[in-house]
């Protein structure tokens, strides 16, 4: 643990908040996702952080090129879709739950601490909750045309 929390403070540029754990590793062996224990101080209701830099930069890009607002609008027009993405917050919650060891302390929110599950307003998270096994259409969406690993190893920057 004590090398993934060195990682995984280079890679987010600041320590993690509260209990946290690897869910997700690249080939590489270093985290690609965090799950955080809904009990920082203060609490926060983001389950799986995205802390991967190649992914960061991937999804970002997708982000600042107008991908938040092209989720929210296909959600609006694509009713399968939308109920796929219900599903996903449900599984999101269950997940939380499980990782609080109880009720969901945050049960009144979903992915990103969304009210409207719709309402999407973060691709990392999204994509985050896809790669930590959550069947998240928007995650999966944003990483469909993304390489999932760098190419360099630049974790090992890290130390």
């Amino acid at each position: 643990m004590a090398d993934d929390a060195r990682t995984v403070a280079w890679q987010l540029g600041r320590p993690p908040r509260g209990s946290w754990r690897v869910a997700v590793r690249c080939s590489y062996a270093y985290p690609v996702v965090i799950a955080t224990a809904p009990d920082g101080d203060p609490p926060f209701p983001t389950l799986y952080y995205l802390t991967c830099p190649h992914l960061v930069r991937a999804v970002s890009a997708i982000e600042s090129r107008g991908g938040v607002a092209r989720w929210r609008d296909a959600l609006t027009r694509d009713q399968a879709l939308a109920e796929r993405l219900d599903a996903a917050d449900a599984a999101y919650r269950a997940a939380r739950a499980a990782e609080a060891g109880g009720p969901d302390p945050f049960a009144r929110v979903g992915i990103a601490g969304q009210r409207d599950v719709r309402g999407v307003k973060c691709l990392h998270a999204h994509a985050a909750a896809f790669i930590a096994g959550i069947d998240d259409p928007v995650g999966a969406g944003v990483l469909a045309d993304v390489a999932l690993e760098c190419d360099d190893r630049r974790c090992e920057e890290a130390g």
